[in-house]
C-alpha cells in the first residue's frame, strides 16, 4: 500500500451532517404543526392584552357594555389561589357589563348568552398598579377566570 492510499479519504463526507441537518428541520417542522394546531387551546389575545378561549360557544348576539347580565364566575390568581366566585354569592351574579374592572369589561363583549370561557386578565386591566387595600392582588398581577354567561339580560334603551 502506497502513502497516496493511506491518505486519501472516505467519499461520503458530510452525509452525516446533512443527516443531522435533515433531523433538525423535521423537529422543527414538528414543533410548528404543533403550536399551530394548539392555538385554538390559547384562545385569542386582544389589542390590550386580554386573552381569552371559548370552552362552549354562547347563542345569540354578543354582550353589549350596556347590558345586564347573570354571570357564573371563578376569579383565581396566577397561582391558582380562588380569589371570588360566583358560587360563594349563591349563584349566578347580576351585573353591568362596563361597570365592572377593565379586563372583565371587555371580556363580558366578547361573550354570548350560554357561553363558557376562560380569560387571562393582565394586571394594568385589572386594578393596575394600586389594588384595593386588603385585596389579595399585587401590583399589575394577572387574575385568571373561569366565566359562564348564563344568560344577559339587555338593558339598552
Amino acid at each position: 500500500m502506497s502513502v497516496a492510499e493511506a491518505a486519501k479519504r472516505p467519499e461520503h463526507r458530510g452525509r452525516a451532517a446533512g443527516i443531522w441537518i435533515a433531523l433538525i428541520v423535521l423537529v422543527a417542522a414538528g414543533i410548528g404543526l404543533a403550536w399551530l394546531g394548539a392555538s385554538p387551546l390559547r384562545g385569542t389575545t386582544t389589542e390590550s392584552g386580554l386573552r381569552i378561549r371559548t370552552l362552549q360557544a354562547g347563542e345569540g348576539p354578543f354582550i353589549q357594555s350596556v347590558d345586564g347580565v347573570m354571570v357564573e364566575y371563578e376569579g383565581r390568581l396566577a397561582d391558582g389561589t380562588v380569589f371570588d366566585d360566583s358560587a360563594r354569592h349563591g349563584g349566578p351574579q347580576p351585573m353591568i357589563a362596563g361597570q365592572v374592572i377593565p379586563g372583565f369589561a371587555e371580556a363580558l363583549t366578547k361573550m354570548q348568552k350560554g357561553g363558557k370561557y376562560k380569560i387571562h386578565i393582565p394586571g394594568k386591566l385589572a386594578y393596575g398598579e394600586t389594588p384595593p387595600p386588603g385585596s389579595p392582588f399585587g401590583p399589575t398581577q394577572t387574575s385568571i377566570s373561569t366565566c359562564t354567561s348564563s344568560r344577559s339580560c339587555p338593558t339598552r334603551r
